[in-house]
């Protein structure tokens, strides 16, 4: 087992990661920005080194600078979390190159599925169901309007290199294909340096579930049944729940044999998840995979009563898979991302100092956060604050749990999305479970938000 742990990483996902580190009695080691000097991560950590100024190029994605720090503090090992460097091929490339462990797959995994025209081509060869498309990237206007024609209307133009919704266009006839055309690759070159796109069937009322999945390096491989990460905003995820309402136990062994099955085609080493697109007539198809942990990663941990990190680090470490696990039906959990974002100013980014805090409490409330009183929520990064998990023995349960943590959670001096998640809990549309990715087109939040007397 690995004696000492860097995290190369900040905020909630290091805090998560340092707890299971020191329950394994691994020490820990907290990197981190000139921003987040007073972080709680640098604080709970055995050491810290700073790695620079505040910009996430200039410290959390400064491959030399971690491997310095690495190397300084005597670390055996790396865990990337999710975001920043945790799909970066060529970090966990350098990781194996001066004897570090990388806490993840390995660099050949992550290419393979990290660029997306690979990874479908990876699902076809292993008879995993796939979105009809281009068979590779589109290289013009022509092709663009040529292959959509083919596969019909309404296609997606999406960015072969990316991910949040970056590089991607919906186009419902051929009059709109060069304006999107030309977007979706302006895009996706300023957003990834990669201006590749390419083409898929746009599904009409889908549903995002996805599986959780392990490998390990000895070829075994097992799923952890699914999550439902249907409620989205621009293709950013804002609520997951477990089990999905939407499929039943034959479907959900046919996509978790599907997961299996991909997991196995690339002899995948570590945790990681298969992005499904499920249309409403309960077809689904393989839409990436993510090779890190991912942000909802504690609602499988709710229902399967499973330490996912923890079992990230001993498949890291060389030990098997801990079993077969299977979904056991007899719990429900819901997670709410609650952002420094003003849902009633179109969800812009609200930094500043937090001022008062109180987080909600009682039987089947998790939160995981790393935010305090007095804690200053930086510009630089990513806008989570917390995530709130929430299970219970039904789904209605869940629901009415998670309004009453909600109501009780208190978080002055930004504004947040607590709010939102309130009013979601009472739509009557997620109420009833039957509810797509279109959902946040039809709900008027800020109306909800009025009528639950909530701002």
């Amino acid at each position: 087992m690995f004696k000492k742990v860097l995290i190369a990483n900040r905020g909630e996902i290091a805090l998560r990661i340092i707890r299971t580190c020191k329950e394994m009695g691994i020490k820990t080691v907290a990197v981190y920005s000139t921003a987040d000097r007073e972080s709680l991560h640098v604080r709970f950590a055995d050491e810290a080194i700073c790695i620079g100024p505040p910009r996430g190029r200039d410290s959390y994605l400064n491959i030399q600078n971690i491997m310095a720090a690495a190397e300084l503090t005597n670390a055996d090992a790396i865990h990337p979390g999710y975001g920043f460097l945790s799909e970066n091929a060529i970090f966990a490339d350098t990781c194996a190159k001066y004897g570090i462990k990388f806490i993840g797959p390995t660099g050949a995994h992550i290419r393979a599925m990290g660029d997306k025209i690979t990874a479908k081509e990876t699902m076809i060869a292993a008879k995993v169901p796939v979105i009809p498309g281009s068979e590779g990237l589109i290289d013009d206007l022509h092709e663009a309007k040529k292959v959509a024609k083919k596969i019909g209307y309404p296609v997606i133009l999406k960015a072969t290199a990316g991910g949040g919704g970056k590089g991607m266009r919906i186009v419902r006839e051929e009059s709109e294909m060069e304006r999107a055309y030309n977007m979706a690759r302006t895009e996706a070159g300023a957003s990834f340096n990669n201006d590749g796109v390419y083409m898929e069937k746009f599904i009409e009322e889908p549903h995002h579930i996805e599986i959780q999945v392990a490998g390990d390096q000895y070829g075994g491989a097992t799923h952890l049944s699914e999550r439902d990460c249907s409620v989205q905003r621009r293709h950013q995820k804002l609520v997951e729940e477990a089990p999905s309402p939407f499929i039943d136990e034959k479907m959900r062994k046919k996509m978790g044999d599907a997961a299996v099955k991909a997991v196995e085609a690339i002899k995948y080493e570590s945790v990681g998840t298969i992005e499904f697109l499920v249309d409403k007539h309960k077809n689904f198809y393989f839409m990436e995979m993510n090779t890190r942990i991912q942000v909802e990663h504690p609602v499988t941990e709710e229902v399967m009563d499973f330490d996912l990190i923890k079992e990230q680090i001993l498949l890291a470490a060389g030990e098997r898979i801990s079993g077969m696990h299977y979904f056991p039906g007899k719990i429900h959990a819901i997670e709410c991302r609650v952002n420094a974002e003003d849902p009633a100013n179109n969800f812009a980014p609200s930094p500043g100092k937090i001022t008062a805090l109180h987080t909600p409490k009682g039987y089947g409330v998790r939160v995981d956060t790393h935010i305090y009183a007095g804690y200053t929520v930086p510009p630089y990064y990513d806008s989570l604050l917390a995530k709130v998990i929430c299970r219970a023995k039904s789904r209605m349960e869940c629901i009415v749990k998670m309004e009453r943590a909600m109501k009780e959670f208190i978080i002055e001096g930004v504004k947040t999305t607590i709010p939102f998640h309130i009013a979601l809990m009472n739509n009557e549309e997620f109420r009833s479970g039957h509810y797509d990715t279109g959902l946040m087109e039809r709900f008027d939040y800020i109306s909800a938000m009025k009528e639950s007397k909530v701002d």
